[in-house]
This record gives C-alpha cells, structure tokens and sequence, in this order.
C-alpha cells in the first residue's frame, strides 16, 4: 500500500515523463511511447515506469534505446521537478503488456 506522498510523487513523475516522450522527443525511432504507469518506492529513491509502445516494429530494440537515454532522460525530468523534488528517484523502466494481454483474450473469446 503507497502512501499519499509515494502517490503525488509516482502521479508527478508520470506526467512529466509522458510529457518527456512526447513532446520532448526521446530519439527513439518513429514510435508513440506513453506511460501507463509509475510506482515509486517508500524510500522515495526510484522510480519504476512502465511504459505502453505503439508503431514499433520491435519494442525491445525501443526499449534498450530508452534504457540506453536514462541519464538524459531523469537530467529533463529533474529541470521539470526541480522546485517539486529535492532528490530525484533512479528511474527503471518496463514494458507494460497488458493491452496485448487483453487483446489476445478478446480474440479469443471472438474464436
């Protein structure tokens, strides 16, 4: 169970990252990226975002292209949190795969 600060903290670091990727641009190929989700640790020291990538043709190549910007990335993020956040998490990054996950169940209840 987060507490309330973990929550505001996770939901602000998750709008600013969503806003990295798209507005920003990442250099990583012509894809959409968004974050679906971001879960910080009680000890406010990292951060894990789970991200949803659209018109890739291979979300692992993607991926190691944005494990590869992590610096980069958590730098912006820090220049957009700074008056917010004295210390800025670690940031990690997955695949989040529920939407194909609940588009393979809908095929198969279609079948």
């Amino acid at each position: 169970m987060d507490s309330t600060r973990q929550s505001k903290i996770a939901k602000l670091i998750q709008k600013e990252l969503a806003e990295i990727f798209l507005a920003d641009g990442i250099p990583v190929y012509d894809c959409m990226i968004t974050v679906t989700q971001t879960k910080v640790t009680p000890d406010l020291s990292l951060a894990r975002s789970y991200l949803s990538i659209f018109n890739a043709e291979n979300n692992d190549v993607v991926m190691k292209a944005i494990r590869k910007n992590t610096k980069d990335i958590r730098y912006r993020l820090a220049q957009k949190v700074k008056h917010q956040l004295r210390i800025i998490p670690q940031l990690d990054f997955f695949i989040d795969d529920s939407l194909d996950y609940l588009e393979n169940i809908e095929n198969l209840l279609k079948s």
